[in-house]
């Protein structure tokens, strides 16, 4: 398996990665709006995505966007997406992929990255836990839906 990072020349691989991803998430497919949007996040240099592949096929992805910490006066990644093919599970891809986004950052000078996932998600809970990614325990999120 390789990890690398993802460019345009990669879209092919990526799409049904990620349509796959939203529909994990309950979300209807739709492969060509998929492809878009990681065609802007890359053209625009929005996002850094590392693509998995096995044996000349792409098994999952991990995508980082850029942030601050206004406290800290530091740059931070949020890790808004990993998601490995089920086919692919329990291969070591999740853990390569979450490896070379902790990498990724510390080459870039991040201080953290930071993720949530959905509390019944406990299989990649588990993965965190186990790759030294630890629970917040202090701050509680809030979203406001636009």
């Amino acid at each position: 398996m390789e990890v690398r990072r993802a460019g345009l020349d990669d879209l092919d691989f990526l799409a049904p990665l990620f349509d796959a991803y939203r529909r994990f998430y309950r979300l209807p497919g739709d492969l060509a709006s998929a492809r878009a949007f990681l065609n802007d996040r890359l053209a625009r240099h929005e996002s850094v995505i590392f693509l998995a592949v096995a044996q000349g096929r792409a098994i999952g992805f991990t995508q980082l966007y850029p942030s601050f910490s206004s406290v800290s006066m530091a740059p931070i990644f949020v890790l808004n997406d990993l998601f490995v093919d089920p086919e692919a599970r329990r291969t070591g891809a999740g853990a390569a992929l979450l490896q070379a986004a902790a990498e990724y950052g510390r080459r870039n000078g991040a201080i953290r990255l930071m993720l949530e996932t959905e509390i019944t998600n406990t299989t990649a809970q588990g993965l965190y836990e186990k790759m030294g990614w630890k629970r917040d325990t202090e701050y509680y999120v809030y979203t406001l839906t636009l």
